[in-house]
């Protein structure tokens, strides 16, 4: 009974204290409360010196907060980064130890690795392996070609994409302009540099930009851009190819090599049916840029049939005569099959419309090479000559139409007849489907056969060679889709989209023009 007494007792005597330490609590705070911070506020905006002072007195306040919580920032991120710097070292010892136990789980050895300038050199030469640089792909179809652009110091061709379009683009974009002349700049610094010559022991020539004569490029685009620049050597069948790659980096060198075209012979074939006036005019093309200005080509004229056969044989150097109906595939196949000499001859398949000059000779040297790449340039085609200068009472001479532009022709992009290629690439592959008959088709069996095969297909357009325009006729003999094929192929080569509209539209034209001419007399 005492201890529940006394229990009760001590619980009261708490209770009272606890009272009496809350009420001298509440005495104090209510004695030691702090100014109230709406007067300062009310002294800061009254204007009068005693707020001026304030006001300076809250600035340095606030200031010094922030110092004091950016200090304490910095302090907290120098404690976190040598947390995490130290912790970096416990799991770098860890995979140290895992890796000379030879325990390290797959998947985590690049954790162990650190990020090189090695390991960017090695991306990128990864990426120029995938790349068609060194050697071509095999492709499914003649769509998936990645063609060339054709660039100069001055000017960039490029296939037309679009009526809006034009062949040649002069002066370059600004951008364009500075990629590929930095391309060629970073060619020239190669080219001079010291390891360029180093186990050379000639005298060391010293390239400029006056040296370059023609480049090449195009992007795929997962990989990069690919540049072949050609240059000009020591004598005048002499020249510098440099490729070089851009993986979406800085470039990358892939090869430098000097080339001597002085003994590779082109033989230029052609076949032929009737047609002697234009053969005629190709014989005098022929040996002006061929046997004057070049001296290292030799022609093959396949003809069909026996009419007007004495005229070419008076005018041509091999000749060879079939007997039969015309077929180019098959004349082409007789003319390369027909070399008997044991080198193997760079081929040239032409047509007798088709006008070359002596540079295109040289882009066929260099953009074939045996056993590695086939050429296939895209050649100008030229409109028909009387709508072009319907203006004109005396057309200009051909020498003064073969200009490109938009108005005057435009890039045979659907043609594969034209090529460069080398003998025995062509017997590899199989030559042309010899079940064609006539017009059409065979050229791009062959071109589909070299894109299926190992061969690089250079395809690019060529600022020297221009197909002549001439009158065309479509046998009614053909089967529809090679007819179809023909009168696309002859309402493309007669004159420009715009042309063709004036023509279809002359008759409003004219009578625009006569109401216009009618108005303007009754004004006056």
């Amino acid at each position: 009974m005492f201890k529940r007494w006394l229990l009760s007792l001590l619980t009261r005597v708490g209770l009272v204290l606890l009272g009496l330490c809350c009420c001298l609590s509440l005495v104090y705070l209510l004695a030691c409360k702090p100014t109230s911070g709406n007067g300062r506020r009310a002294a800061l905006w009254s204007g009068g010196a005693t707020s001026k002072e304030g006001y300076m007195a809250l600035l340095q306040e606030r200031e010094d907060s922030h110092r004091h919580y950016i200090n304490s920032l910095t302090k907290q991120i120098a404690q976190l980064k040598d947390a995490l710097q130290e912790r970096t070292q416990q799991l770098q010892e860890s995979l140290d130890k895992a890796k000379s136990r030879g325990i390290l789980p797959q998947g985590l050895e690049s954790l162990h690795k650190t990020p090189t300038q090695f390991d960017l050199k090695e991306f990128f030469r990864s990426q120029l392996s995938h790349a068609e640089v060194n050697s071509g792909v095999k492709l499914s179809s003649e769509y998936e070609v990645i063609p060339f652009d054709a660039f100069t110091l001055q000017r960039v061709y490029q296939l037309e994409t679009g009526l809006t379009r034009h062949p040649e683009e002069r002066p370059a974009r600004r951008d364009r302009r500075d990629e590929l002349i930095g391309a060629v700049e970073t060619a020239l610094h190669v080219l001079n540099g010291p390891q360029q010559h180093a186990d050379d022991t000639r005298p060391k020539h010293a390239y400029s930009p006056s040296d370059f004569i023609e480049g090449l490029t195009r992007t795929e685009r997962d990989r990069g851009t690919v540049y072949e620049l050609m240059f000009k050597g020591d004598g005048p069948q002499d020249f510098t190819q440099l490729v070089l790659f851009r993986p979406f980096g800085p470039l990358v060198k892939v090869k430098s090599e000097s080339l001597d075209t002085s003994s590779m012979l082109i033989n230029i074939i052609v076949p032929l049916s009737k047609r002697t006036d234009a053969f005629r005019q190709f014989i005098s093309n022929f040996r002006e840029v061929g046997i004057k200005q070049d001296g290292r080509v030799h022609l093959t004229v396949v003809y069909f049939g026996r009419e007007q056969l004495d005229q070419v044989k008076a005018m041509s150097f091999t000749l060879i005569n079939l007997n039969e109906d015309f077929s180019r595939g098959r004349g082409l196949e007789v003319g390369a099959r027909a070399w008997r000499r044991s080198q193997n001859v760079l081929l040239f398949f032409c047509d007798v419309d088709i006008h070359f000059t002596a540079d295109f000779l040289t882009s066929c040297r260099l953009n074939a090479e045996a056993g590695k790449k086939v050429y296939y340039p895209v050649l100008f085609s030229q409109y028909n000559p009387s709508i072009i200068y319907s203006n004109h009472t005396i057309l200009p001479s051909l020498q003064q139409q073969l200009v490109i532009r938009k108005g005057s022709g435009f890039w045979r992009d659907f043609g594969f007849g034209m090529t460069c290629q080398f003998r025995s690439d062509f017997l590899n592959i199989g030559g042309f489907d010899r079940s064609i008959k006539g017009w059409g088709l065979e050229d791009v069996h062959l071109y589909r056969k070299y894109l299926h095969s190992k061969l690089r297909v250079v395809r690019s357009p060529s600022r020297s060679l221009f197909h002549l325009w001439h009158q065309k006729s479509c046998a009614d003999q053909l089967p529809p889709d090679k007819y179809e094929m023909c009168m696309q192929t002859k309402a493309m080569s007669e004159a420009s989209h715009g042309q063709l509209g004036e023509l279809f539209f002359k008759r409003e034209i004219e009578l625009h023009s006569s109401s216009q001419q009618q108005k303007k007399r009754g004004t006056q």
